[in-house]
């Protein structure tokens, strides 16, 4: 599958709307929750005026003219928080597009750009039984504390001492 990382225009910003209720891990395919629930306050936080605040940054995945997929990164209060400096992670890929390697691309495509931005570290919450955790853990993100559902992943980026 031939496809192209490239930083999201301001433009498709809009397109977070869909990739934020792909991002919601749903195990169970025929119960659904309604897309409403992006409306929640605590998952609006991930999205809400992005582009506006100054650690806001997305790349996406386009195959054949079309986004497929998705990695953003805010300095937020969100499920994946560990400190007030700290970008959180959110990605996704549609259902269609998983399991070929984009979510992986997309995901060190982000951490490149925070390092070349000297960001000490970055961080993620992952429902424990989503697949993604291995896919987390592979690129260099390491559980740092759980509960009982998720686990909460930091990536140290190398700029402790900065």
């Amino acid at each position: 599958m031939d496809y192209t990382i490239r930083e999201m225009r301001t433009d498709e910003y809009p397109l977070l709307d869909d990739f934020l209720y792909q991002a919601i891990y749903q195990p169970d395919t025929t119960d659904l929750a309604p897309k409403s629930i992006i409306n929640k306050p605590e998952l609006q936080v991930y999205i809400k005026d992005f582009g506006k605040q100054k650690d806001d940054y997305c790349f996406c995945a386009e195959v054949d003219n079309k986004v497929v997929g998705a990695v953003w990164v805010r300095n937020i209060n969100g499920y994946g928080s560990v400190d007030n400096v700290t970008v959180e992670f959110a990605i996704s890929v549609f259902d269609k597009y998983q399991k070929m390697g984009i979510g992986t691309t997309l995901m060190n495509k982000m951490l490149e750009h925070l390092k070349e931005l000297h960001y000490p570290k970055a961080s993620l919450a992952v429902q424990k039984v989503n697949y993604a955790v291995r896919m987390y853990q592979k690129v260099g993100f390491e559980i740092v504390c759980e509960n009982e559902q998720e686990y909460i992943m930091i990536h140290r980026l190398g700029y402790e001492n900065d």
